[in-house]
């Protein structure tokens, strides 16, 4: 049996989830800026209800980024001490990727709210059963989101929460429906892990790496 545990800390809520052979317990909070005082707590839960000790998993993986300066540095921080201390290799998925894993859409327009009227972007097409990559995860402007091809899109994510009336506007004629409260989830982390670990893709946890867009993560006074 392959035992997967997932950690995604990159937006107000709190992610774990345990893969095992497809089967997948998920556990979201809200936990707001917490994450750091709450996360270990909610994983050594998940994992004493399942009877499933550390050693026994065949990896961890992680939301990667974009989101969150500090929560992407502690779910890639917690994932690096877990995976050091127990020998196991990791895998780091992007946030926007675990969006449209989640949507149960095969052609996914990815939007977070990126704070200072900016979003993080992304467009994924699944063919043959595999994500294809439409268009790489970007900071941009919502009135200036990459465009896509044709119509039968699905838009997902807090991005399109903010801005729905801009991406809206964006994208007309081309979406056909949107999902604004899905965050990213520890389970669609662990979901589109699975197959990476299966294929003997996992890293060296020493390699584990925040995945960030944008350096600048305040607005300065003269600029609000």
């Amino acid at each position: 049996m392959m035992r997967i545990l997932a950690l995604e800390t990159s937006t107000e809520y709190c992610s774990v989830a345990l893969w095992q052979d497809g089967n997948v317990v998920n556990r979201c909070e809200l936990v707001g800026q917490r994450h750091s005082e709450l996360l270990i707590g909610i994983l050594d839960s998940l994992l004493h209800e399942a009877g499933v000790k550390l050693t026994e998993l065949d990896g961890i993986a992680f939301g990667a980024g974009p989101g969150s300066f500090t929560g992407v540095r502690i779910a890639c921080g917690v994932t690096q001490g877990l995976a050091l201390g127990a020998d196991l290799p990791v895998v780091g998925v992007c946030t926007l990727q675990a969006l449209a894993q989640a949507a149960g859409h095969d052609k996914v327009i990815a939007a977070l709210d990126a704070r200072m009227g900016e979003i993080y972007h992304a467009v994924y097409e699944k063919r043959a059963g595999s994500w294809v990559t439409v268009c790489e995860p970007n900071l941009c402007l919502p009135q200036q989101a990459p465009q896509v091809q044709g119509s039968g899109w699905f838009g997902t994510g807090s991005g399109f929460a903010m801005y729905g009336a801009v991406l809206g506007n964006r994208y007309a004629g081309q979406i056909f429906g949107s999902d604004i409260q899905a965050v990213p989830q520890a389970s669609a982390i662990a979901e589109f892990a699975a197959p990476l670990f299966a294929a003997g893709q996992g890293m060296d946890a020493a390699q584990a790496m925040p995945f960030y867009l944008r350096d600048k993560v305040a607005l300065k006074t003269s600029e609000r």
